[in-house]
């Protein structure tokens, strides 16, 4: 039995409980639950562990059997709510400084535990427990809340307009029976012995030990998963590199995955359609990247579309929820120790969807800060689409003698 469910029963009965036959249900309810039911009860109805503790001692003594004195109505200790008019108001305005008028509240910048409510509370005057503390926020709407990401920044007009554009250009090629592809950099990860998020089966008392600070280690260094996610065949490649994350690289992974899956999968294509974030390596506004792509494209004699998604809506490219989220849960509470371990965690990832991925090491140099001249600019054989052309575009091969300028 869940708290909300005792909490909810205890709401319903309280107006026809008397002090004892409060103090007996709780014990009824607590007995019921078990292991750790004296701590549950209390937590759902807010009456205390010692009273919940006495009726259990009077459950199946006569004390049950035989009426004892019971309180008359209105008798005992007010409830300290009751008594201390501005108690509610002074908790509100703790736990929201910046909207209750209490901008140099101490916790404004510390996290508020009810412990530190409570003795912010006693500064201000208030007779308070930790314990009435945390019944007070439950009665007022509040619970122990987690970060959620769900800003994205400004929304661009044509956001769903380019969602919709990319859903119909996808589709086509797919019906086509050409490659369509996801691409993304995969967060980095520093290597070495440190705390990965998660948990995993280890004999009990013996967690894995890990470092304390989460420094890089000069000798280890960090991974840069850069990976490719065919959205035809559930299929994923991941290049790790340890240098940087440029246009470069990111154009390195995509040719390496042509060569190693995408050409003899797909050996008579003529064209590779490419969705990927705005920003980053790849992003819609990097000349580096326009230039290796036409490279690329140069040397397979693919024409090379790319479609962009608006910016701030990354969460949306399908490698994230397709293949990115996978590998995290693959390898979470194990520390990245090598980069040998990362690659075969990679390699190692299924689903019962049938996703399998293949991963290598990439040892290659990619400096940052390379430049692209206008002159480089003006070479590309790029077409801009009708709609949003600096989102959606397409490389074609260079002629035998653009070919050689570019290359």
């Amino acid at each position: 039995m869940n708290l909300k469910t005792i909490g909810e029963k205890f709401a319903a009965l309280a107006p026809t409980f008397n002090e004892r036959t409060r103090r007996l249900w709780v014990a009824t309810e607590a007995r019921a639950v078990g292991h750790g039911g004296i701590a549950v009860v209390a937590r759902a109805t807010g009456v205390s562990r010692s009273t919940i503790v006495r009726g259990i001692g009077e459950l199946g003594s006569k004390a049950v059997a035989e009426p004892s004195h019971v309180r008359r109505p209105g008798g005992g200790r007010k409830p300290t709510v009751d008594t201390d008019r501005t108690l509610r108001s002074d908790l509100e305005g703790l736990v929201e400084p910046t909207a209750s008028g209490h901008p140099q509240s101490a916790l404004r910048w510390t996290s508020k535990s009810v412990r530190k409510l409570a003795g912010e509370l006693r500064a201000m005057g208030h007779a308070v427990s930790s314990r009435l503390v945390w019944v007070l926020l439950g009665a007022a709407g509040y619970s122990l809340q987690a970060n959620h990401k769900a800003r994205e920044g400004a929304h661009h007009p044509d956001r769903d307009a380019q969602f919709g554009y990319i859903n119909r250009v996808v589709h086509r090629r797919q019906a086509a029976g050409q490659p369509v592809i996801s691409v993304d950099t995969k967060k980095k990860e520093l290597v070495g012995a440190f705390k990965n998020p998660g948990r995993e089966w280890r004999p009990k008392g013996e967690p894995q030990r890990v470092r304390v600070h989460d420094f890089v280690l000069p000798r280890m260094g960090k991974a840069i998963p850069y990976g490719v996610y065919d959205l035809t065949r559930n299929a994923g490649w991941v290049n790790v590199g340890i240098d940087h994350d440029t246009a470069r690289f990111a154009v390195q992974t995509i040719r390496r995955w042509w060569q190693r899956m995408g050409r003899p999968r797909y050996p008579h294509a003529t064209s590779l359609l490419i969705t990927a974030d705005a920003g980053g390596s790849n992003g819609s506004r990097s000349r580096l990247w326009k230039w290796t792509l036409q490279r690329f494209a140069n040397r397979t004699g693919l024409s090379i579309t790319v479609c962009h998604f608006p910016p701030g809506t990354s969460k949306w490219n399908k490698i994230e929820h397709r293949l990115f989220s996978y590998i995290s849960m693959n390898w979470r509470g194990k520390p990245l120790v090598s980069l040998a371990v990362i690659v075969n965690l990679i390699a190692a990832t299924r689903t019962e969807t049938g996703l399998r991925i293949r991963c290598e090491l990439d040892k290659g140099r990619y400096p940052e800060g390379e430049k692209i001249t206008e002159a480089q600019l003006a070479a590309l054989t790029i077409q801009r689409h009708r709609f949003h052309g600096d989102w959606n575009y397409t490389i074609h091969p260079c002629g035998s003698r653009n070919a050689s300028v570019i290359s």
